[in-house]
């Protein structure tokens, strides 16, 4: 059987390897121990159902990752910077991070790798770009109020993120006269008792959007609500990467979430597709007594310039098997690739579409369970288009029209034909197609839509059958405004 690192398997985790030495987080050290655990009392898993057929079968929320690289003015400028050494400190202003004192360069290491930034080594313009870049992308994504889990290096830096998006928060009220939501990002950490700040995080709808913190919220915690997931710390261990994802992966009926967004400012989605390796720590000799080395300092340093660039979009999906990043321009590929091999002609779509079961049949045949064309609508923020002008456009290059265009468009062509039946009749087609244009294809083919005050205000029901049987007539209604 083969195994796959985002499974969710029955009972445990992957079998633990050793891996060649490398620089190892806390909780990349924890994997193996963790892992073999779990075999020594479950044994081997008897069954694996991973994270891609998860979302395939409609289960798991899609995820959309939107990647971004740093970079910062060290002698690697206009490359993407992993880290800092100390020459690249020179001429900046640099104290300790714990008593605020000056001081000298020499005190700093030799180098600094990149999961040491924001750790031991401390840059507020860092903190800020990143902050400024990810509220920018929250305004371009529905705006500032979204629940969302930002997964940060340490509790100082917690605190650090937590304070600088109140900032921007409030400085976006004042200027757009909104009220503002108090709090709004806090910090929600083991080391501030974080845990009593969960229930606000999970329910409340006015305050309590931006949960900054380190681990507290990796594993055990249940937001459906939460849309995104940001990464400001660096990440070894994949099981502890999952773990953070997974966070974001549960759907949210009451608000209609489909997908959530993995916002990737520390390369940590390179994870996904990866095994669960980590090289094994063997347990400390607690007879040996403290550790004699010394701790090291943690420092901050002042005056580099921090860019942030985008580094594309991407969609989790299906590849052999494993759950991996596709460009979205991959994804929008392979679901049109599907949607032709359906229905190869716009006039073969436009028949399916009409019909409500062969175009349920049609959509569940689409990936991630039919969800594939709610989000690229979402994706291409076509929210004011039907699906229909959606896949017409992705499959068959017909250039779409908002569900008001599409109704105008109707009523303009088929002026002619709504003239030559009875006014009445006429007049509950126009409310029709009028609704049409709020809701789309499924509030049309709802029958409450008879009950809707302006259906009724025309005639209603009675009214459409004045033209014969009305699920002929609404078939007919709907073949000539999907041709308009």
């Amino acid at each position: 059987m083969k195994r796959n690192p985002e499974a969710f398997q029955v009972g445990l985790t992957a079998t633990p390897r050793t891996l060649p030495a490398v620089e190892q987080s806390n909780e990349a050290r924890n994997d193996a121990r963790i892992s073999a655990d779990n075999v020594a009392w479950f044994g081997d898993p008897v069954y694996e159902y991973d994270m891609a057929q998860g979302i395939e079968d409609g289960y798991l929320a899609a995820c959309e990752v939107r990647r971004f690289d740093l970079f910062h003015d060290t002698k690697a400028a206009n490359e993407r910077v992993l880290g800092v050494d100390r020459e690249d400190l020179a001429d900046k202003l640099l104290k300790d991070a714990d008593t605020g004192q000056p001081i000298s360069l020499a005190d700093a290491q030799e180098h600094y790798s990149a999961s040491s930034l924001d750790d031991r080594l401390l840059m507020p313009e860092r903190v800020r770009a990143m902050c400024e870049s990810f509220f920018d992308e929250l305004m371009s994504t529905g705006g500032p109020e979204q629940k969302t889990i930002i997964f940060c290096a340490r509790d100082r830096h917690a605190d650090d993120v937590a304070s600088a998006l109140n900032n921007l928060y409030a400085a976006w009220c004042t200027a757009h006269g909104h009220m503002r939501a108090e709090p709004y990002a806090f910090k929600c950490t083991a080391a501030a008792v974080g845990s009593q700040y969960l229930p606000d995080l999970r329910a409340a709808s006015r305050h309590h959007f931006i949960a900054a913190t380190v681990d507290l919220l990796t594993t055990g915690v249940d937001v459906p609500c939460v849309r995104n997931i940001v990464f400001f710390k660096y990440v070894q261990s994949p099981i502890a990467f999952y773990q953070m994802v997974g966070r974001g992966t549960r759907l949210y009926p009451p608000d209609g979430k489909l997908m959530f967004r993995v916002f990737d400012y520390t390369d940590a989605t390179r994870l996904f597709g990866e095994d669960f390796l980590s090289s094994h720590q063997p347990p400390q000799d607690k007879d040996r007594g403290p550790d004699p080395t010394p701790k090291e300092r943690t420092i901050q340093v002042e005056g580099i310039d921090v860019h942030v660039t985008d580094a594309g979009r991407y969609i989790i999906t299906d590849v052999d098997g494993k759950a991996m990043p596709v460009t979205v321009e991959e994804y929008k590929s392979r679901l049109a690739a599907q949607l032709v091999s359906i229905a190869p002609t716009l006039e073969q779509f436009r028949s399916v579409w009409v019909v409500p079961p062969e175009r349920h049949t049609l959509l569940e045949h689409l990936p991630d369970a039919g969800r594939s064309a709610a989000l690229v609508r979402e994706l291409e923020e076509m929210k004011a288009y039907d699906l229909y002008d959606v896949l017409a456009d992705l499959g068959y290059g017909l250039a779409p029209k908002t569900r008001l265009d599409r109704a105008a468009s109707f009523e303009y062509k088929h002026s002619a034909w709504l003239g030559a039946m009875p006014p009445q009749t006429a007049g509950v087609l126009r409310a029709l197609i009028g609704q049409f244009a709020k809701v789309g294809t499924d509030g049309l083919e709802n029958p409450a839509v008879f009950q809707t005050q302006e259906v009724v205000a025309a005639g209603g029901l009675g009214a459409l059958k004045r033209l014969g049987k009305p699920a002929r007539v609404l078939k007919d209604t709907k073949v000539r405004m999907f041709a308009a």
